[in-house]
């Protein structure tokens, strides 16, 4: 039986996570999956526990300060065109017992199982501009906004073929439901200005590994561009 050995074939060298993201953006190496012909916005998690850092320091997270402008602003581009706009928030029952595993974790006091409903870290931004007459609004519990949740059966009733999505964090929430929206078959689109992070170097990573794999990683007004085309 043939022993084979390879040396670590792994690139390194001294380029920053926001250096690399600029230099795959510039040197695209693969075919966008492009806007189909409906989009539907999914907006992760714009809660408190994750918006307002006055607030809530320890688990709050600002990239870009005009984020929830931009969300705002598709948001509202997308409702004039009659495409769907959904929010995500997580948070769990008094107990935590429906945090399954993953809030096993941690129980310190700002751990993510200790974000209950109704709770002030529960609540959304009140800079958000949701349309609660219109837009699709739930709790979920688990990074995706496709797990257990009614979105599959919601983008399909509305002939949705492309999926944007913002929020927080990139690394987390925003990184696994793009994941599962391009399992599910949707052209798959992240705004960068409109997603954050707790630290830059998880930010620009997944944002890198979004734009190589799973993903076109664009620029807001690229979005609202489109939107206006309609």
């Amino acid at each position: 039986m043939t022993n084979l050995r390879f040396e670590p074939t792994m690139v390194r060298d001294n380029k920053t996570a926001r250096e690399l993201f600029e230099e795959v953006c510039a040197n695209p190496a693969r075919a966008q999956f492009g806007f189909g012909s409906k989009l539907a916005v999914v907006n992760v998690d714009f809660q408190q526990a994750y918006t307002r850092p006055d607030l809530f320091p320890k688990t709050s997270y600002v990239t870009n300060p005009d984020q929830i402008t931009f969300v705002n602003r598709i948001s509202a581009a997308a409702r004039s065109k009659s495409m769907p706009v959904i929010w995500t928030r997580v948070a769990y029952k008094a107990d935590s017992g429906d945090a399954g595993v993953w809030g096993t974790r941690t129980n310190t006091p700002d751990s993510l199982q200790n974000i209950k409903y109704d709770s002030e870290r529960h609540a959304f931004d009140p800079r958000v501009e949701i349309d609660h007459g219109c837009d699709l609004i739930y709790t979920k519990r688990m990074p995706s906004a496709f797990f257990e949740s009614q979105l599959s059966s919601y983008l399909v009733w509305h002939k949705v073929d492309t999926v944007l999505v913002t929020g927080g964090s990139t690394s987390g929430c925003v990184r696994a439901t793009a994941v599962d929206s391009l399992s599910h078959g949707y052209r798959t689109i992240v705004a960068e200005e409109c997603v954050a992070d707790k630290h830059e170097s998880y930010h620009f990573a997944n944002l890198t590994d979004l734009q190589l794999k799973y993903a076109d990683v664009v620029k807001a007004q690229d979005v609202l561009d489109w939107l206006a085309s309609r």
